[in-house]
């Protein structure tokens, strides 16, 4: 038997402080759930460091697991002060085995198209898969996956409000995009946008995916930073266009997460817009942006190329229709996306290896 935190919570709210006459729940004081099998351990925050029902509230915790959750559980409460909690730590509600962020020296080079559908593309392959758009000035993901104007639902849990990522295309995502009315300007200062950022990472409800993709903002900045000083990640995606100017700011991103001080590993680059195919003529390549700038960087940065993406008529349309072009299973388009998504898995079981 799997035991969750809701039913842990749910069990827990049946348990009242006399005094405050309110549950243990909505007063805060549970914190700290951790559920191993049928063992199951929380701290119990009391306001006074002697209160007189302590432990009263412990045997009825208890007494509520094993009757509304289990019967042969084993409960182990720690209680302490509030005066000896900690204060205002929280940490992302989410335990994604790979986290991986997906960034762009420039603007325009579709690193948001790319995102979306390496997250379609691993869901296909048969992964748990959650999307963060992160690129809190320009947020583009809700629109490329069809849920623009959907306010995510919300529930509260552990004495706080909780957002539900919205689900579709069998991947969970979450974009400040729905939470700001669609043609207004986000004007924030680089605290305010970190601040927002953080919100949809410590409140989220991700569960446990295989993987949560990040879609970066261009460049380099506040909010990558935040990024990589709170999250645990695997690896960065790189997407650049095979343009020169595209391929110089590259070089600034891929020199950003290989800092010391940052030190994350760089998976790979994706060269969008490698070609230019027409629908009538599917065997013809024209190179309006130049030819293997992107594949000839990755020789030079020691690099994977993940994929060689063209700019065809289809990638636009399905990103204005709401609908991933990786989600037709029989175009040459989505069959690059899924080999995208193939090199990406080997690149990480490669960095697994060392």
């Amino acid at each position: 038997m799997n035991i969750t935190v809701d039913e842990v919570t749910g069990a827990l709210k049946h348990v009242v402080h006399p005094a405050a006459g309110k549950d243990v729940v909505t007063l805060g004081m549970v914190q700290d759930i951790r559920i191993d099998g049928l063992t199951v351990a929380f701290t119990l925050v009391f306001a006074k460091a002697q209160d007189p029902v302590k432990n009263s509230i412990v045997g009825a915790a208890e007494k509520a697991l094993c009757y509304y959750v289990h019967p042969e559980v084993t409960v182990q409460i720690r209680t302490l002060p509030e005066s000896a909690a900690p204060k205002s730590v929280k940490k992302p509600m989410l335990q994604a085995k790979h986290i991986i962020a997906v960034a762009s020296g420039k603007g325009g080079v579709g690193k948001s198209t790319i995102a979306v559908n390496l997250a379609v593309a691993l869901s296909r392959m048969g992964y748990s898969v959650g999307l963060l758009d992160a690129d809190i000035y320009g947020p583009s993901v809700p629109k490329m996956l069809g849920v623009e104007g959907v306010t995510p639902e919300a529930k509260t849990g552990q004495g706080e409000e909780r957002i539900i990522p919205v689900e579709c295309h069998g991947i969970k995502i979450l974009s400040i995009g729905f939470f700001v009315p669609a043609n207004d300007a986000v004007i924030w200062r680089g605290p305010m946008a970190t601040s927002a950022l953080k919100q949809l990472l410590y409140q989220a409800e991700w569960g446990n995916p295989d993987f949560l993709l990040i879609d970066l903002p261009p460049g380099t900045g506040d909010v990558h930073l935040t990024i990589v000083q709170e999250l645990p990640l695997t690896g960065a995606v790189i997407v650049s266009t095979p343009q020169q100017v595209a391929l110089a700011d590259v070089v600034k991103g891929i020199n950003m997460f290989r800092n010391e001080k940052v030190n994350v590993p760089v998976l790979g680059l994706v060269e969008n817009m490698a070609w230019f195919t027409p629908a009538e003529l599917p065997q013809s390549r024209y190179y309006l942006f130049g030819k293997e700038g992107g594949k000839q960087l990755a020789e030079r940065e020691n690099l994977p190329l993940l994929a060689q993406i063209p700019l065809v008529q289809s990638i636009g349309e399905s990103g204005d229709s709401g609908r991933p072009v990786v989600a037709n299973e029989d175009s040459t388009v989505a069959q690059a996306f899924m080999h995208l998504a193939e090199n990406v898995v080997t690149a990480i079981e490669k960095l697994e290896i060392g």
